[in-house]
């Protein structure tokens, strides 16, 4: 990237939208000036200028949510930066995964989910929880709650299989999904985690992995 081909506006900024690598999420939206961005292309950190106190920022030096970049782009009139990033923790300062969870209009679109999204939902009821919510409930009444409800949903997809009905199982299925990931939620545990896990498994030799696990799968 040429820095000189970017425009800044009269102040000296050009606004940012910062991206997830690996879910597509957009994260927040930031300023920076020349010079936070040649420092974000030089130690692949976001770094950005603020407004308000108007002095530059490293994203999680105090937090420790810092934001690994892999790609900086600009858009046709060179206005405008598109960042993507590996993050290290939330990327909103109210622990959220995203800055962007108010939400003025949302059409009903299924082909708009991903399993990230909601498990950004499920842990942001976590973060911040709501009176009303099953998700908030979950997580009030701890591990041993949660643990009983991904039990129960297994029982109940096993029930679904042996009745040999698939609407029945599709939804059983996708309920012992939301309540995987309130307990991977409630560990620690993330999406990218498992994902890993998975990827590792094609190159290890299945037999000998079944064997030291004490079983076939």
């Amino acid at each position: 990237m040429n820095i000189e081909q970017i425009k800044f506006d009269e102040k000296g900024l050009v606004p940012a939208i910062i991206q997830d690598y690996y879910t597509k999420e957009v994260l927040t939206l930031a300023y920076m000036n020349k010079e936070s961005l040649e420092i974000t292309l030089r130690d692949k950190k976001t770094c950005f200028y603020s407004r308000s106190r108007q002095e530059l920022w490293l994203k999680g030096e105090t937090s420790g949510n810092y934001q690994n970049v892999v790609s900086v782009k600009y858009d046709c009139d060179s206005d405008s930066l598109l960042v993507e990033v590996k993050k290290e923790g939330p990327a909103c300062h109210t622990g959220s995964e995203s800055c962007f969870f108010n939400s003025l209009f949302e059409a009903e679109d299924y082909s708009n989910f991903s399993p990230e999204k909601l498990y950004n939902l499920i842990k942001d009821r976590k973060i911040n929880p709501e009176e009303k919510s099953y998700t908030s409930y979950l997580f009030e009444k701890g591990l041993d709650k949660i643990l009983k409800k991904v039990g129960e949903e297994c029982t109940e997809v096993i029930i679904g299989a042996k009745n040999n009905d698939n609407d029945e199982l599709r939804y059983e299925i996708a309920d012992l999904y939301y309540h995987t990931l309130v307990l991977m939620i409630e560990q620690g545990l993330t999406i990218q985690d498992i994902k890993e896990e998975l990827a590792k498994r094609h190159i290890i030799d299945h037999k000998v992995k079944q064997e030291k696990m004490g079983g076939e799968k």
